[in-house]
C-alpha cells in the first residue's frame, strides 16, 4: 500500500562507555564538532544499522534484500538486473528504467534510501523517500583514550623480541555518556516513485526502535534507542514545517546535573499541546 502522508521524526539514542561512530581520519576517535564539542553520528552509520536490522528481521524474504551490504559487489548486482526477463524484453531506450524498477522491488535500502546505480550497466539513480540527518549530542561530550593490553603477540618474531613476555599494547576510545538526537523525513511523493510502502514504513520504525539491540560490540559500549517521535501529516505536502515540529522535543539536563552519565540525568519535554491542524504525534 502506497504512502499517502508525509512524516517527520525525531530519534533519540544514547551511548555509555563506547564509541558510537569512529572517525577514520582522526585515529577512530568519536566524531565531534570541533567548535562546540558536541558528538556526531553520521546518517551513513544510522542507515547501516537499519540495513543490518532488515537483514536479520527479513532474512531472504523476497523484496527485502539489501543492496549496500558487507562484501557486496554493486556492479554485479546491477548487472543481474539487466539479466531479468522483464528487462531483456524492453527496447534499448527502456532498459535503464526497467532495471531501476527491478532494483527498487528487490532491495529494501534502494526503495528507502535511494542509490546511484549507473556505475555498471546503467540502472539509473534513485532518490530515496527516507532521509536522515547527522545525529548530534544534546550536550558536549569528551573522548576518553584507554590503553589496553593483549597477553599475546601475532608472530614468532615478536615473541622472540619480547623474550616470552608476549604483550601487545593498544588504544581504545570511548564516550563516557552521550545522548544524541537525529531528525528524519519521509516523502510520500518519492515513496511512490520507488515503491516504498506502508509495510516498509512499519519496518523502518521497528528498525529504528530495535537496531541497537542487535548491534552489540565491545567498541560501541551500551547504545540504546531512547525515543522515536513520529509526526504524521494528514496531507502529502505536509501541514506544518518540519523544524517547528522538531522543536517540540526538548531533552535537557535535570536541575543540579552538570555532567550526565545516564539517561536518567535528562528530562525529555514533549510538547503535545496545540499541534498544528492535520498533524498527529505518534
Amino acid at each position: 500500500m502506497s504512502l499517502t502522508s508525509r512524516y517527520d521524526f525525531v530519534l533519540l539514542f544514547d551511548v555509555k562507555d563506547g564509541n558510537p561512530n569512529g572517525d577514520p581520519d582522526a585515529g577512530n576517535l568519536p566524531r565531534m564538532d570541533a567548535e562546540t564539542g558536541h558528538g556526531l553520528v553520521t546518517d551513513v552509520s544510522l542507515k547501516r544499522k537499519v540495513r543490518n536490522f532488515t537483514q536479520l528481521a527479513k532474512g531472504n524474504e523476497r523484496g527485502y534484500d539489501i543492496f549496500v551490504k558487507e562484501k557486496a559487489v554493486l556492479n554485479t548486482l546491477i548487472d543481474q538486473a539487466h539479466e531479468q526477463p522483464e528487462v531483456l524484453a524492453k527496447e534499448k531506450g527502456e532498459k535503464t528504467e526497467a532495471a531501476r524498477d527491478y532494483m527498487c522491488k528487490r532491495f529494501f535500502d534502494v526503495r528507502a534510501f535511494g542509490a546511484v546505480m549507473s556505475t555498471g550497466k546503467n540502472a539509473g539513480q534513485v532518490r530515496g523517500p527516507v532521509q536522515l540527518t547527522f545525529a548530534r549530542s544534546i550536550d558536549p561530550i569528551i573522548a576518553q583514550e584507554h590503553t589496553i593490553t593483549r597477553m599475546a603477540v601475532t608472530t614468532e618474531a615478536e615473541a622472540e623480541k619480547q623474550e616470552g613476555d608476549n604483550r601487545t599494547m593498544g588504544r581504545k576510545h570511548t564516550v563516557p555518556y552521550g545522548l544524541y538526537m537525529a531528525h528524519g523525513f519521509v516523502s510520500s511523493f518519492l515513496a511512490k516513485q520507488t515503491g516504498f510502502s506502508e509495510e516498509d514504513l512499519e519496518l523502518l520504525w521497528q528498525a529504528l526502535s530495535q537496531m541497537f539491540e542487535h548491534d552489540r560490540s565491545a567498541a560501541r559500549g551500551e547504545m540504546t534507542t531512547r525515543g522515536l517521535y513520529v509526526f504524521k501529516h494528514d496531507s502529502e505536502l505536509g501541514n506544518a514545517p518540519a523544524h517547528t515540529l522538531f522543536e517540540r522535543i526538548k531533552p535537557k539536563l535535570k536541575d543540579g546535573v552538570t555532567v550526565p552519565r545516564n539517561f536518567d540525568d535528562y528530562d525529555v519535554a514533549v510538547d503535545k499541546a496545540n499541534l498544528p491542524s492535520g498533524v498527529t504525534l505518534l
